[in-house]
């Protein structure tokens, strides 16, 4: 069980969150916090005060003043009006992973919900039950409203939710699962629906994603080196020591680890060659940019996932609410936009090493891979689908950050467009695993057409690994099925346990 306290909530925690049964709770300093921030909101909504969020209309209406006897309908009319999301629902991994960040930010204590608010929440992960949450609708200001507020709908007994593989009404979905609706008390809807936490579920999880693809990126890249004869001096540590970039200094050294004892260059030693194409001999250079990309990515996911991002923030220690920005997904998303544009890089140059290892003048083996090419087109469709994801991850790369459309009337003239941002960065890793995925199809290919050389140790365990999906292409077959289990091994990390070295 994970424990929510509002700061110590790891992107690990959350993967297994999302793609596990791992249950939640919340921690008892938490529940401390959630009580005094609550007690300061009562007293707020009992003295009558003009406090936005409380018993004030949002957004441009923020000057509408809500009599006391219509407060607990303002709050559901704001998850009912904000449920405006369009477009298929987000993965329930995604989802899985929006119920844990929301609760986690409502444990900080700043968001003023009650107790029970926050552990139906909780409950509804535990449970699982998971909202029908529309991919598209959020520009990222104030937070990600229209997903949070689909997502808020169920605990009231309203909207979509899956549970045990049905879709159902969120009230029999809470039936079913055997909880209650919640009723929304003061500040509790916006509470609820205000932050960032859609665009960082998707951020957060294409993260770690990502990270996985890149040390997959690496292993293919060396076992590309090889199947093309190419040199490993270009991953010798001095070159990488005189410029220090640590994701192109940890991508060489994975290189040089990885292609240790390969029969296959000790064979070439000698050949005279020069120097290799740049998609062999930049490869740290390249990869590493985009480990710095993830790396970045990274730092400010995990920033966003303990952060307190509602509107306003009740302080308990001065019995204060203060309204402000936090909510403003400008951090995430720019995370999302230079995630997306540092796999991009790992895609272009894959995409280059599988068309060298489709071209006998530049590989030395038969043409597309296939002994009796001509009878058969080998891995020249592979080759073809590599590019076009390629060209596609080149458009989704285009950053979403540099755009703002004012709404509400003006209130909100300048958003983030976090959430467009995350769901390109997803879409982004997800073909790049595939291009990816189709380099070490190639690869293998071109190390078996090598035989009876033999690459080095690590490499033919990931070889073996591949083997037991992915036979040998001996006569045409569709390549669809063989990408999709590979990539589906790069998701897994089963590549890179494969290799059976501490891959940095």
């Amino acid at each position: 069980m994970i424990a929510l306290d509002g700061a110590s909530l790891t992107l690990e925690q959350l993967d297994r969150i999302a793609h596990t049964t791992e249950s939640l709770s919340l921690a008892p300093e938490a529940r401390a916090r959630v009580i005094a921030a609550r007690e300061v909101v009562d007293r707020y909504a009992a003295a009558g005060r003009p406090v936005y969020g409380i018993n004030t209309g949002f957004g441009a209406l923020a000057e509408v003043a809500i009599p006391a006897h219509q407060l607990a309908a303002l709050q559901l009319n704001l998850l009912r009006s904000h449920a405006a999301g369009v477009g298929e629902p987000l993965p329930t991994p995604v989802v899985r992973a929006l119920i844990a960040l929301r609760a986690n930010v409502l444990a900080k204590g700043y968001s003023g919900v009650r107790l029970e608010t926050l552990d139906a929440l909780i409950a509804l992960a535990n449970a699982g039950v998971h909202p029908r949450v529309p991919a598209r609708g959020s520009v990222g200001a104030s937070g990600d409203l229209a997903p949070l507020a689909h997502l808020a709908l169920v605990l009231v007994g309203e909207g979509e939710a899956e549970h045990a593989s049905r879709w159902l009404s969120g009230a029999d979905a809470l039936t079913r699962a055997g909880l209650r609706p919640i009723t929304l008390a003061p500040k509790e809807g916006l509470a609820l629906i205000n932050g960032t936490q859609a665009s960082t579920a998707a951020l957060s999880l294409a993260v770690l994603a990502a990270a996985r693809l890149a040390r997959a990126a690496d292993i293919a890249a060396a076992m590309s080196v090889d199947a093309l004869r190419g040199s490993v001096r270009p991953f010798e540590a001095r070159l990488h020591a005189v410029r220090p970039v640590p994701g192109q200094a940890a991508s060489a050294d994975n290189l040089t680890r990885l292609s240790a004892g390969s029969a296959i260059n000790h064979s070439h030693a000698n050949c005279g060659k020069v120097q290799d194409a740049y998609a062999l001999r930049c490869a740290p250079q390249v990869h590493g940019s985009a480990r710095e990309a993830i790396a970045f990515a990274r730092r400010l996911a995990e920033i966003e996932a303990n952060a307190a991002t509602d509107n306003p923030m009740v302080f308990a220690d001065t019995n204060e609410i203060v309204s402000g920005g936090n909510f403003h997904g400008a951090p995430v998303a720019l995370a999302a936009d230079t995630l997306a544009i540092g796999v991009a890089q790992l895609a272009t140059i894959s995409e280059r090493r599988t068309d060298r290892l489709m071209t006998p003048a530049e590989s030395g083996l038969p043409a597309f891979l296939i002994r009796d090419s001509g009878l058969h087109s080998g891995l020249m469709l592979a080759h073809v689908t590599a590019a076009a994801l390629t060209s596609e991850i080149k458009t989704l790369a285009h950053p979403a950050a540099v755009d703002t459309i004012p709404t509400s009337a003006g209130r909100e003239d300048h958003v983030s467009m976090s959430m467009g941002a995350a769901l390109k960065a997803a879409r982004v890793v997800d073909l790049a695993t595939r291009v990816v995925a189709i380099e070490l199809i190639a690869a293998a290919q071109g190390l078996d057409l090598l035989a009876p050389l033999t690459t080095s140790s690590p490499l033919q365990d990931v070889h073996r690994a591949i083997r037991v999906d992915v036979p040998f292409l001996e006569v045409d077959r569709s390549p669809s099925p063989d990408i999709e289990r590979v990539a589906t091994l790069i998701e897994h990390g089963a590549i890179e346990r494969a290799a059976a070295i501490a891959l940095r």
